[in-house]
Formats: C-alpha cells, structure tokens, sequence
C-alpha cells in the first residue's frame, strides 16, 4: 500500500476509530526492520514511543526502513516514509510533508503525545535525502 492508497483509506473511513484502524493497519504494512537496526544511531529522538528510520539508498534513490513499537506511532512512520519511499534525494527534500500530514489532519486527530516526534520523523528523512544529494 502506497501514502496515495491510505490517504484514500483514511478520507473514506466512517469515523476516528476506523482511521485509527486504518493508520494501524497501514503501519503494518511495513517490512520488518532487522532487530541490529535498531540502535542509537537510527532511534528518532523526541517520540513518545520508539521509532527507528534507516535509510538505504539505491541507485539514486531512497528506501527506507522504519519500525516503532507503538502501533499507532508505527502508522505515523509508515505515512512519513511512504512520502519519501523510492524517490530521488531531490524529490524528497521537495515533498511537502508538513502539507500531506496537514491534509490528512492527523495533528489534529491524534493527541500531542502520538505526534510530538513527527517533524524528528521528517527530520530524519530530509537528513538522509541531503545526505545523498551531497
């Protein structure tokens, strides 16, 4: 499932429960990140709950793995590297995501506490995609 698909799946659901459902299942789409993955290194600080972004990039492109051990953080990561996944550096560091997550009103959606680490998210990201640029 691609961001396109679950912001689709978000507008269409029927009340916060169902997205809540909706931004779960989306996280668990993700692939299963390698527990040595998950280290200092890769942590994004600032979470509530754990959260590892690991950037891998591919014949000019990003990829990203992500894991959190909190379901409804885990469908946050998964929404912010759905935006970024498999584009060139320069895409992502265009991509609105402030916009996307604004669009989705997921800030308004969620309590402080399940989005307070989102713009480390993106944070986290944009760094890998300068990175590459470089």
């Amino acid at each position: 499932m691609n961001f396109a698909d679950f912001e689709a799946e978000w507008e269409a659901a029927l009340d916060m429960e169902d997205r809540y459902r909706a931004l779960i299942a989306f996280g668990e789409t993700l692939p299963a990140m390698e527990a040595s993955l998950k280290t200092e290194a890769t942590r994004v600080p600032g979470c509530s709950a754990n959260v590892w972004v690991y950037p891998v990039a591919d014949a000019g492109r990003l990829f990203f793995q992500a894991d959190s051990d909190a379901a409804i953080t885990k469908g946050i990561v998964a929404v912010v590297v759905a935006l970024a996944d498999g584009k060139r550096a320069d895409d992502v560091l265009a991509t609105d995501f402030e916009g996307a997550i604004e669009r989705l009103g997921l800030r308004a959606q969620l309590s402080s506490n399940r989005t307070q680490g989102l713009p480390n998210m993106i944070a986290r990201v944009r760094d890998a995609a300068r990175r590459l640029a470089a």
